[in-house]
């Protein structure tokens, strides 16, 4: 049936019709289908024309402003009085075609809310629990509408996961735990079930019991990438919500050794991040004088460490002399009272932890590293109770254990997931490094923070190389031995020393305003090419995406709703635009209007990556949440160049050194081992006179 193009413009007549609100919804549509003459007005509905195109419910209709433009269209099947009959109708094409219309549908609120009312998602939770009987005659495209309408649902907060039954919730477990399923499938029951253990601790601790651990972590090691990403969010989700006796998980991860996307990425960081933070009670507990397993571990360090005389028959006052004797040799600043030295937090008695994992997993290498040093002179040794206690707390620091997981950070380790206890063996090996560096450095007592701060530079660097197992960290470790961080560090030196003479400041001024101009056409082709952004909302992580992108005349902005698996979407696709001549101004951070009405629930990672544009006198504004600092640097400076002002990211001026630098080098190297001065040399006085001019034509 052709569906004419009707149109209706409040308070004003358009093809003789008036949206008149004191009239019932239903007899609006019904005037105006009999107007074009159409049976069913029933299966008719008004929607918006322009912006977000919700539908028009008795609910919402107060909301209609004047000039706005509404559209006659095909109300969803779902809202038709057959709606629910299409939904579990017998005949699988009908199904589909419904199902997949609410899928779609269901995004809007307005409908959401009306299909709600009607417990139409009760059909959906039906369908899902007879899967028994129905799921062999399903196709599984059919499931899979079913699965995503009801996310789309329950994405809006309208109705409480926690009414959902425990049939409904074994019915979602048994999708991700069966082996030959669709990929679609698998992907939405993990984020339902992701949702469900965010909402509430009594339907965590029921998913908890259906999912078996197994399947979760197989699911981390498949080829798709989106089913790793949903089963490692959902894996994020069991581990946060967990109490500390719940929290123990495998951690056989299998990282795989090439690239991965850059979500993904991110749990592999929080993965990291929460279960290093396991052991912040340690190093914020001192070590306790009075408690007897923690001074028998301290003498058990004392004894493993040497062959100590059979003290039975020694007098208190010997005893006591023979073990602060041993204890200074262990180096110990308190020698009588040792247990003072681990006071202190950080590292609190993380320090006793590492050292006692040192001694009885590597008996051979704990001896040999304090007799060695006991055997030297006092300040010639390296003290290992002292430089134990300081190696414990750097390595807190570089693992940054204790600090919650950031939103958008994605900086892991490799070598976190081919290790169980990563602090342990790293301090096992970091140890010996430094045993190593202080005999280098021919170090003292009074050199001890200089060897700390060298061993904190050769473990920082050697991490930022990605290592993947702890092989690897330790070969790279000691081949960064102290003479090559003095090479490092000169070759550092020069390079800024040669940066910051006089001539070179003053040849990079002048060369700044090309490279400018460089960095912002590089900006606006950015902004050209476009960015897809994330809809945040109540949940941590939406799959909800649009993209923006700038016209390549730079006149105006085009973004619209997308797709996950949508590359670069064609501008003509875009169907939502803003003139760049409208743009009034450009807001970041807190004083953005989607930050300032969500006050209070916001943390500053997001903060940091808010930014909006206002447009038409600031009445109306378009909101962003960068997927990137990058992309937030990228974009407030494009749009900065739009509005005519001056760039002022991190990344500007980072790009913009970067660039002087390379262009600075480039013209120095004909001056290579020329020593630049520091100011211009003396110009000599001119001569009293100019008569010195060779007069050619005498010349035959």
């Amino acid at each position: 049936m052709y569906l004419p193009n009707v149109c209706m413009v409040i308070s004003y007549t358009c093809n003789n019709f008036v949206f008149i609100q004191k009239k019932p919804l239903s007899a609006v549509i019904k005037e105006v289908c009999d107007g074009w003459n159409l049976p069913g007005p029933e299966n008719y509905a008004l929607q918006y024309a322009d912006g977000v195109q919700t539908y028009i419910t008795e609910s919402n209709r107060l909301d209609i402003k004047n000039g706005c433009i509404l559209r006659l269209t095909k109300a969803p099947v779902s809202l038709q009085p057959a709606g629910s009959k299409g939904i579990q109708s017998s005949d699988s094409g009908v199904r589909c075609e419904s199902l997949k219309e609410l899928a779609s549908v269901s995004t809007d609120v307005t409908f959401a809310q009306e299909f709600i009312s009607r417990d139409g998602h009760l059909l959906l939770v039906k369908i899902v629990e007879e899967s028994n009987e129905l799921y062999r005659k399903l196709s599984n495209v059919i499931m899979t509408h079913t699965l995503v309408g009801f996310m789309e649902l329950m994405d809006h907060g309208i109705v409480s996961w926690e009414n959902l039954s425990s049939v409904f919730i074994k019915k979602i477990a048994s999708f991700v735990n069966a082996k030959p399923t669709d990929a679609s499938i698998q992907q939405v029951s993990l984020d339902i079930l992701e949702s469900m253990v965010l909402s509430s601790h009594s339907l965590f601790l029921q998913v908890k019991q259906e999912i078996t651990m197994e399947r979760l972590i197989a699911h981390l090691q498949v080829t798709n990438q989106q089913i790793q990403t949903k089963a490692m969010a959902l894996l994020m989700a069991l581990l946060q919500t967990a109490g500390e006796a719940d929290r123990q998980v495998m951690m056989n991860i299998i990282h795989s050794s090439g690239s991965v996307q850059d979500e993904m990425a991110h749990y592999l960081y929080v993965l990291q991040s929460v279960t290093l933070n396991h052991l912040e009670p340690r190093m914020r507990t001192p070590l306790d004088c009075c408690s007897q397993e923690q001074r028998d571990i301290l003498h058990g360090l004392r004894q493993a460490a040497f062959e100590t005389e059979s003290e039975g028959g020694l007098t208190n006052e010997r005893r006591r002399s023979l073990c602060a004797k041993e204890f200074k040799k262990l180096g110990f600043s308190n020698n009588s009272n040792p247990g003072q030295d681990l006071v202190r937090t950080p590292p609190g008695l993380l320090a006793l932890d590492t050292m006692f994992y040192f001694a009885t997993r590597y008996p051979d290498a704990y001896n040999r590293f304090v007799l060695e040093n006991s055997s030297r002179e006092d300040k010639h040794g390296c003290p290992f109770a002292r430089s134990s206690i300081q190696l414990t707390l750097i390595l807190c620091e570089i693992l940054r254990i204790g600090e919650p997981p950031s939103e958008t950070g994605s900086d892991y380790h490799p070598i976190f997931f081919s290790q169980d206890r990563l602090l342990e063996e790293l301090f096992c090996v970091c140890i010996q490094l430094l045993n190593k560096t202080w005999k280098e450095m021919r170090a003292t007592q009074e050199d001890f923070d200089k060897v700390m701060q060298v061993v904190r530079e050769q473990i920082t660097r050697t991490l930022s190389s990605k290592p993947t197992s702890l092989e690897l960290f330790k070969n790279k470790v000691n081949a960064l031995n102290y003479s090559e961080i003095l090479k490092l560090r000169q070759t550092e030196r020069l390079h800024q020393e040669e940066t910051l003479a006089s001539p070179v400041l003053e040849l990079k001024e002048r060369l700044k305003p090309e490279l400018l101009e460089l960095i912002r056409q590089q900006r606006l082709n950015r902004l050209c090419q476009g960015t897809m952004f994330r809809k945040i909302s109540s949940r941590r992580r939406q799959d909800k995406l649009w993209y923006c992108r700038l016209s390549p005349n730079h006149k105006m902005l085009h973004y619209g709703d997308v797709e996950e698996d949508t590359d670069n979407p064609p501008i003509e696709t875009l169907q939502e635009k803003i003139p760049v001549a409208d743009i009034k101004g450009l807001l970041t951070g807190k004083d953005c209007p989607h930050m300032k009405e969500n006050k209070g629930k916001q943390n500053k990672e997001v903060l940091d990556l808010a930014f909006s544009i206002t447009y038409d006198v600031e009445e109306y504004s378009l909101n962003f949440i960068a997927p990137s600092r990058t992309d937030f640097c990228l974009w407030t400076d494009g749009l900065s160049v739009l509005l005519g002002r001056d760039m002022s990211s991190e990344s500007m001026r980072s790009e913009l050194e970067i660039l002087l630098s390379m262009e600075i080098k480039l013209r120095l190297l004909d001056l290579e081992n020329v020593p630049i001065p520091e100011s211009a040399p003396v110009v000599p006085k001119p001569p009293s006179n100019y008569n010195f001019c060779y007069d050619f034509s005498q010349c035959n």
